[in-house]
């Protein structure tokens, strides 16, 4: 899948870090080459769980509480809510920048 995911990021975050980017993208790895996989469905709880405990507590190393952690992602959900399509790049770009985590991925 040929997708230019910096593109996507840049449409919420203008000045978006391209190194991090790359991180993020290296991160998801064969995640990306699957057009479901590649996506986020906010509406799936599964997906929500998943994007929780695998990205923003074992990624990120995040230890606030679930219910604040669903509304950060929540609130990632409702910015993004205009796009059919929610890129899985994106939405964890979003998600580290809210938390201040972009530099895991910038190195």
């Amino acid at each position: 899948m040929a997708e230019d995911w910096a593109v996507d990021v840049k449409k919420y975050v203008p000045g978006a870090d391209d190194t991090a980017i790359a991180g993020i993208v290296r991160y998801c790895g064969i995640a990306l080459r699957g057009k479901d996989s590649s996506l986020v469905s906010f509406s799936d709880k599964e997906e929500v769980t998943r994007v929780r405990d695998n990205f923003l507590k074992k990624k990120l190393g995040l230890t606030a509480s679930d219910a604040d952690l669903d509304t950060a992602i929540k609130a990632v959900g409702e910015k993004l809510k205009g796009d059919r399509t929610k890129n899985r790049v994106t939405v964890y770009y979003l998600l580290a920048e809210h938390f201040g985590k972009l530099s895991t991925f910038s190195k």
